[in-house]
């Protein structure tokens, strides 16, 4: 029986070592104490330094053990009397060569990185950095510092595995049956009334019945939080009195943040992590991580020591000939992903969270960082890569990668193996530029003057095949979405037509340019109800395009109560009201949109054409209908010369449903800039077509017209429909 059968997590670890090999890398507890053991191939001497307490500091408050084992670059020992609840750290020392990539410092107390708690915050001042710097921390990153770090830096923990699971179980959902909901464990519920105060904000709060239901009313299957692994704030921040709220900044890949959590106990911060996952579970939502093993908070050389630079800086990162970062995830460093160690770190690590923590799978910020190999080069067959679909706890949960990084040619969408999913920006552009930058320079209501065609958005609606047909892929390796975490909000893609990041305090160079936004006349915020009521029809153009192409579509959180951050696409330093979920909602068209998600959620779970599990063909199915059709407004097939108009912006997408032609579904698709007619097609399965949605209703409640095969109806000009096939 598998682990994935078990009705819960269940410890996954090494089997054993054998006398005098290293025991396995961070903490292991026995009935006299622990055994510790880090990796520091380069150094001359580790220390464990133990601490009492929460918050002790100074040098009668820490004793340090020499770890006097040493094989392979780890080092190990036992320490007597350790038991879950201990404070600890480590120092380590040997060169400091900066020209080699070498910069032990005994001053400097480092992270355990494999440890399962961090209790503490760094304090971003001089004594954290390796090398001489000043009050602006900034300095001569050749010298060393000896100022002592410990009073600045947080401490290790050591916890127990043990946890009441329950009943609970994995829901298991079958990817291409799955949404997904992106979310900050923060932003979820920091505003929710319904939610006790003292849990808004938190773990326990997103697993909180207020939220849940709300999840469930989305027929939500996943929620994909924003990064979770304790993480601190990069020195420009902290100088500037900000903070990075979306935690791309990992202090360790194996703890739970602390401040998402009520408890105020690093024992309770990881068991309050479980009991999310198991009331997710419980409620039949899987529980997805972005992850972030790309780079550390420990930024390029000129940045802190906190750990891994300070153990093996030359084992953990890659560095140039002169000893300098090789960065190529804009971050200041990049993990060595062909070092054996740091694969083994970052294994161990997905291993823990998925048969201790109990999640369910993972997002890989930069994915491609972590499939470069030794030349700098992508390789889809790393070694890493490979591990990871070989391994027999993580080849079966769900892996999805976000497909580039900012390397050279790091744009590999597409290009990631098997089971691998993928975020696909091409359907996020694609979609972008047909419902909005198009309809821009249309907007004279000339729309045979421009236009990008139709090829590519009918392409994103089928699926990707273009990008994912090679290795039997099938359309659930296309994770779709039109908005993610950094971006313009669903909103804001309808308000503005620039960024406006002006508050993040870095002159609104921060954040992207390429947006496909369109203000509709006016630039943010407006009175006039006719440019209100154009955005909002193109917010729904855009979320029924999401929900209704085959792949596995993903919301961003708030873009259904339609959350608005200003104009800022990369608030990422905003952990305030600008980026929490805005419940306390006043204005009607906010309830109406999210009503048409919760419909549009509805129609995708209950139409299993829209959940493809394998690419269209057109060949013939049991009804005798090709399995997808492709027809002009007046109802005959597109042509070629239709197909290869830069100016055609409309057609009928015919999807066959069950053998006896139930569950055939019809999506017009309406980009000109001026109302048309549509003529129904004739279907086996359609005595009638029923209108099941429409993108010019403000609310999923519009006339749902039934009209004969042949005859004609209206659709409104930039707009979706959505006609069922009924045998009546």
């Amino acid at each position: 029986m598998s682990v994935h059968d078990l009705p819960g997590p269940v410890p996954y670890g090494p089997l054993g070592h054998s006398v005098g090999s290293p025991p396995p890398p961070g903490v292991t507890l026995d009935a006299d104490g622990a055994t510790f053991c880090v990796y520091a191939g380069h150094a001359d001497r580790v220390e464990v330094c133990l601490f009492p307490g929460h918050g002790a500091t100074g040098p009668d408050a820490e004793r340090r053990v020499a770890l006097t084992e040493r094989l392979h670059g780890w080092w190990w020992g036992h320490v007597d009397d350790v038991r879950p609840g201990q404070r600890y750290a480590l120092r380590v020392a040997g060169p400091w060569d900066p020209d080699a990539a070498q910069r032990h410092n005994p001053a400097k107390l480092l992270l355990d990185p494999w440890a399962r708690a961090i209790e503490g915050h760094v304090d971003m001042v001089p004594a954290v950095f390796g090398h001489l710097v000043g009050d602006d921390l900034r300095g001569d990153d050749t010298v060393a510092s000896d100022l002592d770090s410990a009073p600045h830096m947080p401490r290790c923990v050591v916890v127990s595995d043990d946890f009441d699971w329950g009943h609970a179980r994995r829901p298991r959902t079958a990817t291409a049956d799955s949404i997904v909901y992106e979310v900050h464990v923060k932003e979820a519920t920091r505003l929710l009334e319904a939610v006790p105060e003292h849990l808004r904000g938190t773990y326990a709060g997103l697993a909180h019945p207020a939220f849940i239901e709300h999840l469930q009313s989305l027929r939500v299957t996943a929620v994909e939080l924003l990064p979770v692994h304790a993480f601190t704030h990069e020195p420009h921040l902290a100088l500037a009195g900000r903070t990075n709220h979306w935690g791309y900044n990992t202090l360790g890949f194996f703890a739970p943040h602390a401040d998402y959590a009520a408890a105020d106990d690093p024992q309770g911060v990881v068991d309050e992590f479980k009991g999310m996952v198991k009331l997710l579970h419980e409620a039949g939502i899987e529980v997805v991580l972005d992850v972030v093993y790309n780079h550390t908070a420990e930024k390029s050389v000129d940045g802190p020591t906190l750990s891994w630079r300070g153990l093996d800086g030359r084992a953990y990162y890659r560095f140039d000939e002169r000893g300098r970062d090789v960065d190529v995830t804009g971050c200041g460093n990049t993990l060595d992903l062909t070092h054996p160690v740091v694969v083994r770190m970052v294994l161990d690590s997905l291993r823990y969270w998925v048969t201790v923590m109990g999640v369910d799978g993972f997002r890989f910020d930069l994915a491609v960082a972590l499939g470069r190999g030794a030349g700098g080069g992508y390789d889809p067959n790393h070694p890493f890569l490979v591990a990871l679909r070989t391994d027999p706890v993580l080849a079966h949960v769900k892996l999805v990668a976000e497909p580039w990084d900012l390397g050279d040619a790091g744009w590999r969408t597409g290009q990631f193996p098997p089971p691998f999913s993928e975020w696909n920006d091409r359907f996020r552009d694609g979609v972008r530029s047909f419902w909005l930058t198009d309809v821009r320079l249309d907007a004279d209501g000339d729309s045979s003057t421009v236009g990008h065609g139709i090829r590519d958005i009918v392409t994103r609606l089928a699926g990707s095949d273009d990008l994912f047909w090679a290795y039997d892929r099938g359309p659930a390796a296309s994770v779709n979405f039109v908005t993610a975490h950094d971006g313009f909000t669903l909103a804001d893609l309808t308000a503005y037509d620039v960024k406006h990041n002006e508050v993040n305090g870095e002159d609104n160079r921060d954040g992207t340019t390429n947006n496909r936004s369109w203000n509709h006349g006016v630039e943010g915020p407006t009175d006039d109800e006719g440019i209100r009521t154009a955005r909002r029809r193109s917010m729904r153009n855009l979320l029924g395009t999401l929900l209704l192409s085959a792949g596995v579509p993903m919301l961003r959180s708030g873009d259904e109560i339609g959350r608005s951050t200003d104009g800022n696409n990369n608030p990422y330093c905003q952990d305030n009201a600008l980026t929490w979920l805005p419940w306390g909602r006043t204005e009607p068209w906010q309830d109406d949109l999210l009503e048409t998600t919760r419909h549009l959620t509805t129609l995708r779970r209950a139409l299993p054409a829209l959940r493809r599990r394998r690419f269209f063909t057109g060949e013939p199915t049991p009804t005798g209908a090709p399995d997808v059709s492709w027809l002009r407004l007046d109802g005959e097939p597109m042509d070629d010369a239709s197909w290869d108009d830069r100016a055609t912006r409309s057609l009928q997408m015919l999807v066959d449903g069950e053998p006896d032609g139930s569950g055939s579904t019809l999506i017009v698709l309406h980009g000109a800039a001026s109302d048309a007619a549509v003529r129904l097609p004739e279907h086996p399965g359609a005595a009638r077509w029923r209108l099941a949605w429409d993108s010019a209703w403000e609310r999923p409640d519009g006339e749902h017209a039934h009209r004969a095969p042949g005859e004609e109806h209206r659709v409104t000009a930039t707009s979706l429909q959505v006609w069922l096939a009924t045998h009546d």
